[in-house]
């Protein structure tokens, strides 16, 4: 029972950064653009990394022990395009205006620190990387409610986006606390951007800092929340005797949990990289937390 406490503690970690993406919006005075770049390149590095050397073998040898070496690769490949489906239908259904990883322009979140600059026009914002974007002043009291939609809509996205990331951080802790911490920071660093997208709308919406940043909070807790009802149900319906689950079925997850931490890193993580930085900050970013997860791999052995 020890190791399903401390992979829900990883997994409510990981949801939380949320929570300090917001903090930032409130209290860093520029937002350092540079730094998210390299933070969510070297996310998508680890992420990938452990995927590809580590998750997926993980769910073929499991598969192996119940069905013998052609039908588990089979069954693992399988699994892998699956959890890559999953997270995809679960993507498409978000609107694209309310995406949780849209980059945001410093005109955005000026006005949380000077009183005196002009409030942002949401609506002109089109996608494009923070410097290159248009800033163009708006009567702000007319759009309290559609900045408070927007707010909750990116909340929500947020919410079922980190449902099959925290199943991800669960799963992997479960078996292998130390490949759930490793895993635990790349989310957290992918949480942190999604964070400020809660945290700027709902405020310019209510004025209050405090409901920003519980909304915000509160989006990432679906990580947690997502990974233990997800347990329970796989307790329930799947699990062994003695509490454990049958190799088949840890295989199934492990190969559709590489492939949901695959499509993360190249769906958002990266272009979200490539959007905030400059020069070669993604790809710094991307080969440090390769070579972080290979060292940690290794001196784990």
């Amino acid at each position: 029972m020890n190791e399903v406490w401390m992979a829900l503690g990883l997994t409510v970690f990981a949801g939380m950064a949320t929570g300090i993406g917001s903090i930032i919006a409130f209290t860093a005075k520029r937002t350092n653009y540079r730094f998210l770049s390299v933070a969510t390149g070297f996310s998508a590095g680890v992420m990938l990394y452990v995927s590809f050397v580590e998750i997926f073998f993980k769910g073929s040898r499991a598969l192996a022990l119940r069905y013998g070496d052609p039908l588990a690769n089979w069954i693992n490949v399988a699994s892998f395009f699956g959890g890559m489906l999953l997270i995809g239908l679960i993507d498409n259904l978000i609107p694209a205006a309310e995406n949780p990883h849209e980059t945001h322009a410093e005109e955005e979140t000026k006005p949380l620190h000077d009183p005196k600059a002009p409030l942002p026009d949401f609506e002109h914002f089109d996608g494009t990387r923070p410097k290159d974007r248009e800033f163009n002043v708006h009567d702000h009291a007319h759009h309290h409610h559609k900045l408070m939609r927007m707010g909750l809509f990116t909340a929500l996205a947020i919410a079922i986006h980190n449902f099959p990331e925290g199943l991800a951080t669960f799963l992997a802790a479960l078996h292998d606390p130390s490949l759930g911490v490793a895993i635990a920071i790349a989310i957290a660093l992918h949480n942190i951007p999604e964070g400020i997208s809660v945290s700027v709308p709902i405020f310019y919406a209510t004025g209050n800092r405090h409901k920003a940043f519980l909304y915000s909070l509160l989006s990432g807790l679906a990580e947690p929340v997502g990974a233990f009802i997800a347990y329970l149900a796989l307790r329930l319906f799947m699990g062994g005797a003695n509490g454990g689950f049958p190799p088949q079925v840890m295989g199934i997850l492990f190969g559709g949990v590489a492939g949901i931490m695959v499509y993360i890193s190249v769906d958002e993580l990266l272009p979200t990289s490539r959007a905030y930085g400059k020069g070669h900050d993604s790809l710094l970013g991307l080969v440090g937390g390769m070579a972080v997860m290979a060292v940690s791999l290794l001196l784990m052995q």
